[in-house]
């Protein structure tokens, strides 16, 4: 039975329902634990957002706080999970990847290559990415594109609470290391997640929704942007078929080279900086597999190559909006309305 509960809510179901299931389960992070006992607290704060509020005392001894020490409990997590446990650990903002990414990277990525297949690494790392928020250039970056660029690796982006639950449960039972991203203003969306548990396949995109003129293929948040633009171009005439990539590592190479092929224009919209990118990714993709069907140049709508500001005047400039989809689809079909 579904019921419509926020991205938030989703993700902590997920984590309760696969606690419940499986003791190996463990959370820990900055916070996670943190709050409980003190004055005005009866519960642990459950992160910087409140993912993990509510499960400090229904999983006694599974959720742990960690020193603010990225590169300790990102390297024990990870020697956790090839030990027999199956952590999740959250890296409060990916912008902090550098404090710990070695341990991803270099270990976690490399055990099961290095070790011939004998070692497996069930670690999740949930971490927060994007801009919106006001929170600088320090707090909003988008680097899932560095992670994509790994082996051993898998990289994941759910757009909908429906997509955080699924994907969340499916990474916690994964036996490779998985990174888990989460935009930070999507917590508060609203929409239907069954009750009961269930997972969504990676490497599996989504068509969330149908056309014949233009191919977006889009992720994460921006998801939404384009799907507000593709609704302004349907009632132009224009229709547009959008695919939420849902990962890119595993990525749904079949998904998006048959939509090409079908409408032979393609806009890739992507959060991040323009420049070794997922966008340029997919867009190298197509040319390299569906050239022959393009009937016109990939155009890509993505961020400046230049830090996230903080002046929220620019910050807006900053961020993909639909009016740039629309103008891109607009130079992709020639149509001048």
């Amino acid at each position: 039975m579904a019921r419509n509960i926020t991205y938030r809510e989703a993700l902590n179901e997920a984590l309760a329902q696969e606690m419940e299931r499986d003791e190996s389960v463990v959370v820990m992070g900055e916070d996670n634990a943190g709050g409980a006992g003190s004055p005005g607290e009866d519960d642990a704060w459950g992160g910087v957002l409140g993912v993990t509020k509510g499960l400090y005392h229904k999983f006694p001894g599974r959720v742990l706080d960690t020193p603010i020490s990225e590169s300790a409990f990102i390297g024990a997590a990870i020697g956790a999970a090839t030990a027999g446990l199956r952590p999740v650990a959250e890296l409060m903002f990916v912008d902090f990847m550098g404090v710990c990414f070695d341990q991803i990277y270099n270990q976690a990525a490399k055990f099961r290559y290095m070790f011939g297949g004998k070692a497996v690494t069930p670690v999740v790392i949930r971490t927060m990415y994007g801009a919106g928020l006001r929170a600088a250039a320090q707090h909003s970056q988008c680097l899932y594109s560095l992670f994509t660029h790994i082996p051993g690796l898998k990289v994941v982006m759910p757009a909908t609470p429906y997509d955080a639950k699924g994907l969340m449960i499916q990474a916690i039972r994964d036996n490779d290391p998985v990174m888990f991203f989460e935009h930070k203003a999507l917590y508060d969306l609203t929409g239907p997640v069954p009750e009961e548990s269930y997972t969504l396949p990676f490497g599996e995109a989504n068509v969330v929704r149908e056309g014949g003129d233009v191919t977006i293929v889009t992720l994460g948040r921006m998801v939404h942007t384009s799907l507000e633009a593709a609704g302004r171009l349907g009632a132009d005439g224009v229709q547009c078929e959008v695919i939420d990539l849902r990962t890119t590592s595993p990525l749904d190479e079949d998904t998006v080279l048959d939509s090409v092929e079908g409408t032979g224009r393609l806009v890739v919209v992507d959060e991040s900086h323009p420049r070794c990118s997922v966008a340029a990714d997919i867009s190298a993709l197509a040319v390299r597999k569906a050239f022959g069907a393009l009937q016109a140049p990939v155009e890509m709508v993505t961020a400046p190559h230049t830090p996230v500001p903080f002046s929220s005047a620019l910050e807006d400039l900053y961020i993909p909006d639909a009016q740039r989809i629309v103008n891109a689809v607009k130079a992709v079909t020639g149509w001048t309305r």
